[in-house]
C-alpha cells in the first residue's frame, strides 16, 4: 500500500471491523445494495469508473458491467482480498489498497468516482475530494452515497433503543459514519475541493439486516462500534442492551426477512 495518513481507520479496517465486513460480505451488500441503483443509473458505457472506499468490491463490479473500466480503492487488505476473489472473472476491473487522501491516481484518469458509503471516514475530507478532483478528466463527474442524521430513522430508532446503555456506536451525528450528514457541510467541502455544481439528494431504500430478529441482533451486536461498547460495560448491561436492540428490532421483522428502511444522501458534483 502507498503513504497513509489516515492511521487510525487503516488500523481498524485491516483489523476487526475489515475482517468482520470480509467475512460477511453478503450481509454487509443485504443492507446496502438496495442504494446501488442510485449511482449505477448515472454510470454510461464509455466511462472509466473509480470507485472509492469500494470494500468487497459489489458496486465496482457493477460498474464494470455498464462501463469500459471500474476501479477500486480501499485501505482494507481483508476487504480487498475479498472483493479481488469474487471479480476473478471480471476483465476491466482492478483493485487498489490505499488511502484517497495520497493514492498517487493518474491525472484527470477517470470519468467516474463513484462511492457507496465509503467517504465518510477521512481526516482530512478536503484533501481526499480534492486528490479525487485531480484524478478525474476535465468535466468528469462525482456521485457518492452517504449516510443522512440518524435522527427519526428507522436505524436511529433502533440504536437509540440501547442508548441507555451504550454509547451512539455510531457516534453524535455529523461525526464517523454520518460525517456527511449535513448537505451545507458537504458542499463547503466539496466546493473547496474544487467540484462544481454539488447537489445533494435525499433517497431511501430498505436494508436487510437479517432473517429473523435474533439473528439480525447478533449481527448488530458483532459490527465493531457495538461490540466494541458492549466490551466497555459490565456483562449485565451489555445484557440489557441487547435485548434493548432485540426488542427494537421486532416492529421490523417480515416474514422473511428484518428490513429496516435506510436513508442516504445521493452527492454529485463536477470538475470544472
Amino acid at each position: 500500500m502507498t503513504g497513509v495518513v489516515n492511521t487510525a481507520q487503516a488500523e481498524a479496517w485491516n483489523g476487526y471491523e475489515g475482517e468482520h465486513w470480509a467475512s460477511h460480505a453478503d450481509r454487509y451488500d443485504g443492507v446496502n445494495s438496495g442504494f446501488n441503483t442510485f449511482v449505477l443509473d448515472l454510470v454510461t458505457p464509455s466511462d472509466r469508473v473509480l470507485d472509492i472506499g469500494c470494500g468487497n468490491g459489489q458496486l465496482t463490479r457493477a460498474a464494470a458491467a455498464r462501463a469500459t473500466s471500474a476501479t477500486g480503492v480501499d485501505l482494507s487488505g481483508p476487504m480487498l482480498a475479498t472483493a479481488r476473489s469474487r471479480a476473478a472473472e471480471v476483465p476491466n476491473v482492478v483493485f487498489e489498497q490505499g488511502d484517497v487522501q495520497v493514492h498517487p491516481f493518474p491525472e484527470g484518469a477517470f470519468d467516474l468516482a463513484v462511492s457507496r458509503f465509503g467517504v465518510m471516514f477521512f481526516a482530512d475530507p478536503v484533501a481526499a475530494f480534492a486528490n479525487v478532483h485531480r484524478a478525474l478528466r476535465p468535466g468528469g463527474r462525482l456521485a457518492f452515497l452517504c449516510m443522512t442524521a440518524l435522527a427519526d430513522t428507522d436505524l436511529g430508532r433502533v440504536f437509540g433503543a440501547m442508548a441507555p446503555y451504550l454509547p451512539q456506536p455510531t457516534g453524535p451525528d455529523g461525526s464517523g459514519p454520518t460525517s456527511f450528514a449535513d448537505p451545507s457541510r458537504t458542499r463547503a467541502v466539496l466546493t473547496e475541493a474544487g467540484f462544481d455544481g454539488v447537489e445533494c439528494t435525499h433517497v431511501e431504500a430498505d436494508q436487510i439486516w437479517g432473517r429473523n430478529v435474533p439473528d439480525a441482533a447478533a449481527f448488530i451486536a458483532d459490527w465493531g462500534p457495538v461490540r466494541h461498547h458492549l466490551g466497555q460495560v459490565d456483562p449485565e448491561t451489555a445484557s440489557r442492551a441487547t435485548e434493548a436492540l432485540t426488542q427494537a428490532l421486532k416492529p421490523f421483522e417480515g416474514p422473511d426477512a428484518v428490513k429496516l428502511r435506510g436513508t442516504a444522501w445521493l452527492v454529485t458534483g463536477r470538475r470544472s
